[in-house]
């Protein structure tokens, strides 16, 4: 009995010291947790916040660009890809051991061997070097000693140990081993967490099946899709559309700041001419953005997609793709008829514009291909030159007669209907200056319509102050007289920018006014034959005035639409481009009216210096033709003299649709060539013609082979 009671009384001893010891572990660990929470909190908290604010901005497609009536002019062709992306702190030797794994699922060489060549000369002595290294590691770091190293930073180091690697070592590498070093030169190339493309060129489905299913064993690896800008229309309108850079090119170095700081990515392609620059951010799209947790030491552990990509914007244009097919074959097919005889013609160009919106229908330029390195027939090769529209100023001659005769209105010194006798003119100490041919007596229309260089002559000099001029005396002329004349002319764009949507186009020459022969220069000036335009102003300048004095935005885009899903078809209207009116020139109505029917006698009256040439057609044109002495030099010396040849035309004329104009630099001095006038007509004949064959049905806009066939053999027997 007092057995049982004494195991009674042990039994609470124990429980006690069994609550007693949970107690104390309890009290540990709420004294952990406090440290952890109250102490170190903060600390860990900033570890685990560093853990999940990695983002990456992955590309997404361009947009793509159409003429006016939706036609494709440049595309993206989809193509498989193989892409490395790199988690932070990834080392040489783990690249290495990726290229290594890659090498036996892809073919990295170019299938042809020219390429397959150059691609194995752009593998450097360095590369080679620095593969051996990696795959000598220790052996490698043994030929420098720790008392020399003591003395290097760790990339002179690195520098030392790779200048004592010898040839004999790193000469005899295989094919295999060429292939893992180009594989690694691409993955070296990538930046954390950024996508960098590895192959996309010739990626075969067997090749990107492989890949595909050994993802697992290649970290950082993906199997994707890419894409290449694609041009269905071969050169045409090519070098307008403008280039963008290469994946490997990447953002352009010189710009590398901006686009960074727009969220580009260093090897994002990126347009850097024509339209593909001037609407970059709107072709671009909206990348997507992957947030990636990570681990303390940089391994990837999950990602999410917390921005939805997009593709860019598409681009409808203002251009009538099948008609500036059109326009390109009378060029070069003029251009190639003419070429045989004149020898300095290289180059024609022409713009056609919408009067009234400031829609560019066509603007077209076509070249012999000038490049001195070149086997000589290539010299002969046409090429497309539309940027030349832009960027090439020439003296126009005649055509800006209108705005002569307009100036003179305006400034006072003539009005309409006066007269005068056109005969040669001379001021002391310059040369004769005179018209084509002594035109008799002529008043402000006449002017205009037979070309008179007499007339505008008297204007120039009448608005420099001289109002009695005799032949071969001295005058009086203030050369403020320029700047009254170009301002008058620049409300026409003649030596303004036309703030065409474009990144670059010349104003052209703008001579000197206070130098010797200031008068007679003057005098040049008034007829086209001083300063310089592009042909891009000369068709602003004959829209101003076949509008009745508007000048207007000349514009290559017509509306934005929003990317869509389905392949073939476009989006929702983003935004839509309106006619933009830069300027009302100041003249009367009257006045612009009177220049309009000068020109409208150029082209439908006999006497008109186009009247041959456009007598009896049904679209009833209106303009003003022009031929300009011009000198041509190389390295500071006289090479020839030549001529310009050029015209700005417009028609109908009671409602303008199209204004056209030409300019064919650099004719021989005799030449007889009709070239300004035939291509002018040429081009009223295909838009009309195609104009009439679309209201029957006939043509609906779509670039097919047969029709291109067809009108160019038809242009062919005109």
């Amino acid at each position: 009995m007092k057995k049982e009671k004494k195991k009674k009384a042990q039994l609470p001893f124990r429980l006690n010291i069994l609550f007693f010891v949970v107690f104390i572990l309890f009290a540990v660990l709420i004294l952990q947790l406090g440290v952890v929470q109250i102490l170190n909190g903060e600390s860990f908290q900033e570890q685990i916040n560093q853990t999940t604010q990695d983002t990456t901005k992955v590309p997404v497609p361009r947009g793509e660009i159409y003429d006016r009536y939706h036609n494709v002019i440049a595309k993206n062709k989809p193509m498989y890809a193989i892409t490395y992306t790199p988690p932070k702190g990834v080392q040489a030797q783990d690249r290495l051991a990726v290229a290594r794994k890659l090498s036996q699922y892809i073919d990295m060489f170019h299938p042809d061997k020219e390429e397959r060549e150059k691609q194995i000369n752009r593998i450097t002595d360095r590369d080679k070097k620095e593969y051996w290294y990696l795959e000598n590691e220790k052996e490698a770091t043994s030929r420098l000693s720790l008392e020399e190293a003591d003395d290097l930073e760790p990339a002179e180091q690195y520098k030392k140990i790779l200048e004592r690697i010898n040839l004999n070592e790193y000469e005899n590498v295989t094919m295999q081993d060429l292939e893992i070093i180009l594989i690694k030169k691409e993955l070296d190339r990538a930046y954390s967490l950024t996508p960098q493309i590895v192959k996309s060129e010739n990626v075969t489905p067997e090749e990107y099946a492989r890949v595909a299913e050994h993802l697992s064993e290649l970290p950082g690896i993906n199997a994707t899709t890419d894409w290449v800008r694609e041009f269905p229309n071969d050169e045409t309108l090519k070098n307008i559309i403008g280039n963008i850079t290469t994946e490997k090119e990447g953002v352009p170095a010189e710009n590398i700041d901006y686009y960074l700081a727009k969220g580009y990515n260093r090897n994002d392609r990126v347009g850097t001419s024509g339209l593909e620059q001037q609407y970059e951010d709107l072709l671009r799209g909206r990348k997507e953005q992957v947030e990636y947790t990570m681990s303390k030491s940089g391994v990837i552990l999950d990602s999410d997609v917390i921005v939805s990509g997009e593709s860019g914007k598409d681009l409808i244009l203002t251009i009538d793709m099948e008609f500036q097919k059109m326009v390109d074959e009378i060029l070069r097919s003029e251009l190639e008829k003419n070429g045989a005889k004149e020898r300095h013609l290289r180059d024609v160009m022409a713009v056609v514009m919408d009067p009234n919106t400031g829609e560019l229908l066509a603007v077209s330029g076509q070249s012999y291909y000038d490049d001195p390195e070149t086997e000589a027939e290539e010299k002969e090769k046409i090429v497309d030159s539309a940027y030349k529209t832009l960027y090439d100023a020439h003296r126009p001659g005649s055509i800006v007669k209108g705005a002569t005769v307009l100036a003179g209105y305006e400034s006072g010194v003539i009005s309409p209907g006066d007269g005068l006798v056109d005969k040669p003119v001379k001021i002391a100490g310059t040369p004769i200056k005179a018209s084509w041919t002594n035109l008799g007596y002529v008043n402000d229309l006449d002017a205009l319509r037979r070309s008179s260089n007499v007339y505008m002559f008297h204007i120039a000099m009448k608005m420099g102050g001289e109002y009695n001029y005799q032949y071969d005396k001295s005058v009086t002329f203030n050369p403020a007289a320029y700047t009254q004349m170009r301002n008058y002319f620049r409300q026409f764009g003649l030596g303004a920018a036309t703030n065409v949507d474009y990144p670059f186009e010349e104003k052209g020459f703008v001579g000197p006014t206070n130098i010797a022969g200031a008068a007679g220069l003057f005098q040049d000036f008034s007829i086209g034959q001083y300063d310089t335009y592009t042909a891009m102003q000369m068709a602003q300048y004959v829209s101003t005035i076949a509008n009745g004095g508007y000048r207007l935005q000349p514009h290559f885009l017509k509306e934005v639409r929003n990317p869509t899903p389905e392949a073939g078809s476009l989006g929702t209207v983003y935004r839509s481009v309106n006619t933009k009116i830069l300027n009302k020139i100041e003249m009367s109505e009257s006045n612009i009216k009177r220049v309009q029917e000068g020109f409208r006698q150029v082209f439908q009256t006999p006497g008109g210096t186009a009247y041959n040439y456009f007598n009896g057609t049904d679209f009833n044109a209106a303009g003003k033709t022009g031929t300009a002495e011009n000198e041509i030099y190389k390295d500071g010396k006289l090479v020839a003299n030549t001529i310009n040849l050029t015209m700005v035309a417009y028609a109908p004329i009671d409602n303008p649709e199209i204004a056209i104009s030409v300019v064919a630099p650099n004719l021989n001095q005799d030449s007889t060539s009709s070239i300004n006038h035939d291509i002018t007509r040429r081009i009223f004949d295909a838009y009309f013609t195609l104009k009439e064959k679309r209201a029957k049905g006939e043509s609906t806009g779509e670039n097919t082979v047969g029709e291109e066939e067809e009108q160019s053999e038809n242009q062919d027997t005109e």
